[in-house]
């Protein structure tokens, strides 16, 4: 055989031996189906915080086009409107499976969270800040934005409880 034809049979075999303990490597890592994974996916409270970080900025998006600043409590009665039937599914989800929530309103959490993130002072870009029954609310050109919405999570599986407060802001 001629140096070039042995310089690719090492090649090849160096590639074999390298492919083989990748293969062993992958099999190390292993699934085990009876070992409870860890993912999101399989957590009920980031299922649950998921679903209201999707809700709550779709329930606030046509605040500002109908509520005048003057009209900010019925402009929260809306958005809270809007959020019972979400959290009325998030309530009976799961029940068939031992999951139970119990999601409410936490006004504490929604005025912490609005005292330390509205501006205030003269300068401001815009108007005050209020929370009312856990959603914070600020004036901007007269109208009504909301800026959060303040709950209490707490879930209930055959593994534990889990009690969480969340503030969920508005983006965009």
């Amino acid at each position: 055989m001629s140096e070039r034809g042995q310089l690719v049979l090492v090649a090849a075999v160096l590639v074999a031996i390298a492919i083989a303990l990748l293969v062993l490597a992958a099999l190390q890592l292993g699934y085990h189906g009876d070992v409870h994974a860890t993912a999101d996916d399989d957590d009920p409270t980031a299922a649950t915080l998921r679903v209201l970080e999707r809700s709550v900025p779709a329930a606030s998006r046509g605040i500002p086009r109908d509520y005048s600043w003057s009209r900010r409590s019925a402009a929260v009665s809306a958005v809270r409107g809007t959020l019972a039937p979400t959290l009325d599914r998030l309530r009976t989800a799961g029940v068939r499976e031992g999951v139970v929530r119990n999601v409410s309103y936490n006004e504490t959490a929604a005025t912490a969270w609005q005292r330390s993130n509205c501006a205030s002072g003269p300068n401001r870009a815009f108007g005050p800040c209020r929370t009312d029954r856990g959603v914070a609310v600020q004036e901007r050109t007269g109208r009504t934005h909301v800026l959060a919405v303040g709950f209490d999570v707490t879930v209930t599986t055959q593994r534990g409880r889990t009690a969480v407060t969340v503030v969920v802001p508005v983006t965009g």
